[in-house]
């Protein structure tokens, strides 16, 4: 299934993630390439493997929920490409929802926001609200949680 995802960098937290919880979202990578990547999360006690290939705007997804066995078993070979992350879920304009990352540890001081789209006309339409200070890095490699998890804050 494709994905039609932009992706800003904030230059802090939005303030409407004070008042909701966030979720822990923790993330390893088993397989990456220039065009693939296959990693496993940790998302509300449940557990997903996830393939993605593409970049920049569109990307294809494919997504699975799995079993705790099957995440333990595999997570260890992911020790050294992971990431944590809060993930904090708001209303965005038109009935868009804002995926707010506050990144932990190694990354800790990063804040990307996230909107997916329901087709490419309107990902490419969107604005985003000025109230954000953002820059945008949809096309920018060094933002795919991979390269993150690899390489660090760009």
């Amino acid at each position: 299934m494709a994905e039609i995802e932009r992706k800003f960098r904030l230059s802090s937290a939005p303030h409407e993630i004070k008042t909701i919880p966030g979720v822990l979202v923790r993330q390893g990578y088993l397989y990456f390439d220039e065009e693939v990547e296959l990693r496993l999360r940790e998302k509300e006690g449940k557990y997903f493997m996830t393939c993605k290939s593409g970049d920049s705007l569109i990307r294809e997804e494919w997504e699975v929920e799995i079993p705790f066995w099957v995440f333990g078993g595999l997570w260890f070979k992911t020790r050294s490409v992971r990431i944590e992350k809060r993930r904090y879920v708001i209303d965005g304009p038109d009935g868009l929802k804002f995926e707010i990352d506050i990144y932990l540890g190694s990354l800790r001081g990063l804040v990307i926001l996230e909107v997916e789209f329901p087709d490419e006309k309107t990902a490419r339409k969107f604005k985003l609200p000025k109230e954000y200070n953002a820059i945008e890095v949809t096309e920018d490699e060094r933002y795919k949680n991979v390269h993150l998890a690899i390489f660090g804050i760009p």
